[in-house]
């Protein structure tokens, strides 16, 4: 299995801002899914794997899909570093 292929992708420039229900979640941690977000099983064949969350509670939240947060899976800004071609 190639290096790229245990790399997460980036899969936008932007948080995904999103009121979620309490419950837990599959937070896409690879970057191949698309339903980003979310883990979608893109991942299957790659040493990645989604990051499951918990929520107490309704509430708005800014999830990562740059997949660079040292927060996951919750943004913390880390998109605004890189490059906008």
């Amino acid at each position: 299995m190639s290096d790229e292929s245990n790399k997460p992708l980036c899969a936008g420039l932007k948080p995904t801002i999103v009121e979620l229900e309490a419950g837990t979640y599959s937070w896409c941690a690879c970057g191949r899914s698309l339903d980003q977000p979310f883990c979608d099983g893109s991942h299957n064949g790659t040493q990645l794997a989604p990051m499951e969350f918990t929520l107490a509670e309704k509430k708005k939240v800014s999830l990562c899909t740059c997949k660079l947060t040292k927060n996951p899976p919750f943004c913390d800004g880390a998109h605004k570093a890189l490059k906008k071609d």
